[in-house]
C-alpha cells in the first residue's frame, strides 16, 4: 500500500468527542479512528500551526486537551510561512473561511489529502478543483475509497 499523508482539520479532530448517538457522527468517528490507527503505522498524519491555533481556542478545557492529545500522532508539522499565507489568501477568492483556506494551504504544502466533516467546505473546494490542487474529502468517503483501492490491489 502506498504511504498516505493525511491532514485532518479540527472538525475531524473534534469528531470523536462529539455526541456519538448521531449516526453520521458515529460513522465519521469510526473512520477517523481507523485513519489514526493507520497513521500510527504506515500513513503520515500532518499537523500545522493552524491546527494548533484553532485547538487553542476551544473553550472547554477537557475537550481541548482531548483534541490536543491526538496531535501526538503527527509526523510532519507545517509551519505557516509567507508561501502558505499567499496560497491561503488566494483561496479566499473562492469564498473559503480564512481558517479553512489556511488549513487547505497547509495540507497542500505538505502534499496531504485534506479531510473534513464540513460538507459545504468540501463542495466549495470541489467547485474550484481546477484551481485548487489539494484533494478534499469527508473521512468516511475517503477511507472507503482508499480501502476499496487497497483490496483491489490484493486481488
Amino acid at each position: 500500500m502506498t504511504p498516505k499523508r493525511i491532514y485532518l482539520d479540527v472538525c475531524c479532530l473534534c469528531r470523536p468527542f462529539d455526541d456519538q448517538t448521531v449516526h453520521r457522527i458515529r460513522m465519521e468517528t469510526e473512520a477517523i479512528t481507523e485513519i489514526l490507527k493507520h497513521c500510527m503505522t504506515d500513513w503520515e498524519l500532518v499537523g500545522s500551526e493552524a491546527i494548533e491555533s484553532e485547538i487553542f481556542e476551544i473553550a472547554d478545557e477537557e475537550r481541548r486537551e482531548s483534541v490536543e492529545s491526538v496531535l501526538q500522532f503527527t509526523r510532519k508539522r507545517v509551519v505557516i510561512d509567507e508561501e502558505v499565507e499567499d496560497i491561503a489568501r488566494g483561496y479566499l477568492q473562492f469564498g473559503l473561511d480564512p481558517f479553512d483556506a489556511l488549513h487547505l494551504a497547509c495540507a497542500g504544502s505538505a502534499g496531504a489529502v485534506f479531510l473534513t466533516t464540513d460538507d459545504s467546505l468540501i463542495k466549495s473546494i470541489k467547485r474550484h478543483e481546477d484551481k485548487i490542487p489539494t484533494r478534499a474529502h469527508n473521512p468516511v468517503q475517503w477511507l472507503m475509497e482508499v480501502t476499496k483501492d487497497a483490496s483491489e490491489d490484493i486481488e
